[in-house]
């Protein structure tokens, strides 16, 4: 089996409402890179990437001639030839790689007839549990409500406990001032007593907040403290003085990362994520590192669609070391680019596809539709908020967003 021509195609799929996060906004939309490669069995495998539009699609369009008649088994050669660690000095094609692993394990698993899972050590669980992915966001265009207080928080984790089953609640903080978003967290455990929390403002607290808040939910049922300040350095002395555990997908994306943190423990979890990795098999050999040196792991959503979900599932299905529940934007998401539409979650787990490759197909029409309401749209600046204008975060951040003005109603 050898490769005969690689296809990117940009397209955004609707979210149910604006989301908000420290260093700017989901605009009510995610945009993915949908990329189709073809063997000349006929066989085509499919992978994803986060961003996209002409950029994207032209990179995938100048690396496809250097991987014509390279076989998709050959995965550390693909490794090579995309990510050299030295040319990546120069010209970091990580994402990349990961979205043609993604496509040439399709490419092995159909051709072999089996599921990546089991290309991967076989799968040691049939579903993958996830958290609630709670975010402050902005009224959605279809009606679905805004959220900024404690009472809106709480109501909006109850629809998703009782439509999805979650038993984990994840809170994406970092857009109001500490206090506030505190309060919201302790509204969370006061509402679900039971369940287990989780809290990410993605770096932006000073060392002396990070320190205020860990201290502040000690008593609450955490599984985590997820990169409160940046750096491992930073994170090391969060950990020094906190009584809670503390994760990262930030600073622990690659293996001498993960060694430093092995060598000089800041992080308790590493937060794995098949795109920033490079691959599902990079997120294998990192956890089996984990395993080694009691460092927890969990698996971490960058924004997916249907296909990255399915690398996500494949990989929580063959790790014995994942302890924590997987997160994923997922839920936020209004539809799908797969067949069948959007995979469905029971007692707060989606099973993990048993199909051959990934276990999942394109919706041909869903990608066309959305691959033009690309083009119409076009793409947004994640690391901008669009109700409000001039703005931009700092690291440590002090721009809160005002939790007493009203949200505005986005396009």
């Amino acid at each position: 089996m050898k490769i005969t021509g690689i296809r990117a195609t940009t397209v955004t799929v609707p979210l149910e409402a604006p989301l908000l996060h420290s260093n700017g906004a989901h605009w009510g939309r995610f945009v993915r890179t949908i990329v189709e490669v073809e063997a000349d069995n006929g066989l085509v495998g499919l992978g994803e990437m986060g961003g996209g539009g002409q950029s994207a699609e032209a990179a995938f369009e100048a690396l496809a001639p250097h991987l014509e008649g390279h076989d998709p088994f050959e995965l550390e050669a693909l490794r090579f030839k995309i990510a050299n660690p030295t040319a990546s000095l120069y010209n970091n094609r990580t994402q990349m790689l990961a979205a043609i692993e993604f496509a040439c394990l399709d490419l092995v698993g159909q051709h072999l007839g089996v599921p990546v899972h089991d290309l991967l050590g076989g799968r040691i669980r049939d579903s993958v549990p996830f958290a609630s992915y709670l975010f402050y966001r902005y009224p959605g265009a279809g009606g679905s409500p805004e959220v900024r207080t404690p009472e809106q928080l709480v109501e909006h984790a109850r629809a998703l406990k009782d439509a999805h089953g979650f038993t984990v609640h994840k809170l994406k903080g970092g857009v109001f001032p500490p206090g506030h978003e505190l309060e919201c967290y302790k509204a969370l455990a006061g509402a679900f007593p039971g369940d287990r929390l989780r809290y990410d403002p993605n770096s932006v607290l000073s060392l002396e907040e990070g320190l205020r808040f860990g201290k502040a939910i000690e008593d609450l049922p955490n599984d985590y403290l997820e990169d409160p300040v940046l750096g491992l350095e930073g994170l090391r002395l969060v950990r020094e003085r906190v009584n809670v555990p503390l994760a990262t997908n930030t600073v622990v994306v690659n293996f001498e990362q993960l060694a430093a943190n092995v060598l000089r423990r800041s992080a308790d979890v590493v937060l794995l994520d098949t795109t920033f990795w490079g691959g599902i098999r990079a997120c294998v050999k990192a956890a089996g590192v984990c395993e080694t040196f009691q460092i927890g792991v969990a698996v971490h959503s960058s924004g997916e669609l249907g296909i990255q979900l399915a690398t996500m599932l494949h990989l929580g299905a063959v790790l014995p070391n994942l302890t924590y529940a997987a997160d994923a934007h997922y839920h936020h998401l209004a539809d799908d680019v797969i067949e069948g539409g959007p995979m469905r979650y029971s007692g707060g787990r989606i099973p993990v596809p048993s199909g051959p490759g990934l276990g999942v197909r394109l919706d041909r029409d869903k990608m066309a539709e959305y691959a033009e309401l690309y083009r119409e749209l076009g793409g947004y600046p994640y690391d901008r908020d669009p109700g409000r204008p001039g703005w931009y975060p700092l690291v440590p951040n002090d721009r809160w967003a005002d939790p007493d003005a009203a949200l505005p109603p986005l396009d």
